[in-house]
């Protein structure tokens, strides 16, 4: 490894533990997130952090912090991007007093664990949000393809969803709601996806976006994209035990408040990037 490359990963480097704790510092300190470090099933937290790594392999390929040319290279970024997670997430628990020497050692790998996944998210978004890349894109996904919008919305839409998910707001507004109240949130969310950015057509709206007719932008991205910060939404309140006990209706209703803030996230995703 030359000199230049090595200053160029350092670099990439400490860009990455910046962006992990400017992305996670509001979870880390959140009392929710404590709990759920060792309340959450093993089994559960897992799960979680085996389906969030092929996220971060195709996050690194289109926004890593530091230039990739192969799977293999996404793959060791993903790997490094955790690894930074995990040290970042360690070092701010226990300045805040939250890993203590006498502690189970389940409450400490699980309280790790679970702020380490946001915080290898702000790990390899820290290249676009903290520095760029000369002669190449940023966003290398750009608009090259249906299943890279897809993906940009679904980063967008955890952007927001993790910071919100663990807290027990978004079922105790669930619960508030009326059926209709709940219909008129969902419809704001879809008329927030689509007015944010493509009808707005703010910095990043595909060029996509611009050419084709409303409906077929409605109907490929908007509706499309709600279906999937619905599904994210379910999932993150379904791991952080949100909607255990709670009829199907119910779920229903809380999935649809949490999937408000995960479509404004989805439709923000290019800002966001």
């Amino acid at each position: 490894m030359s000199s230049e490359h090595r200053e160029h990963f350092a670099t990439g480097l400490a860009r990455a533990f910046a962006g992990a704790v400017i992305f996670s510092l509001p979870l880390l300190m959140t009392m929710e997130m404590w709990w759920l470090g060792f309340l959450m099933p093993a089994w559960k937290l897992a799960l979680l952090l085996a389906l969030f790594f092929p996220f971060l392999v195709a996050l690194s390929w289109h926004v890593g912090f530091e230039p990739t040319f192969s799977l293999r290279d996404d793959v060791v970024d993903a790997l490094v991007a955790y690894a930074v997670g995990f040290v970042s997430s360690t070092v701010v628990l226990a300045l805040l007093g939250q890993l203590e020497s006498d502690m189970a050692m389940r409450e400490i790998v699980g309280k790790v664990s679970l702020q380490a996944v946001p915080a290898s998210i702000g790990a390899l978004l820290s290249q676009a949000q903290l520095g760029h890349r000369e002669g190449e894109q940023v966003l290398r996904g750009g608009a090259a393809s249906y299943a890279s919008e897809m993906f940009i919305m679904a980063v967008g839409a955890l952007f927001l969803a993790f910071n919100l998910a663990p807290t027990e707001e978004m079922v105790q507004i669930a619960a508030a709601l009326s059926e209709w109240d709940t219909i008129a949130l969902m419809a704001a969310s879809l008329a927030a996806m689509h007015t944010f950015v493509y009808a707005v057509a703010f910095r990043g709206s595909p060029q996509d976006h611009r050419t084709a007719s409303g409906w077929s932008v409605l109907m490929r991205f908007t509706i499309a994209g709600y279906g999937l910060t619905l599904a994210i939404s379910a999932y993150m309140l379904w791991s952080f035990g949100r909607l255990d006990g709670l009829s199907p209706a119910a779920a229903l209703q809380a999935i649809a408040v949490m999937g408000f803030p995960a479509a404004v996230g989805a439709a923000a995703a290019r800002l966001i990037l």
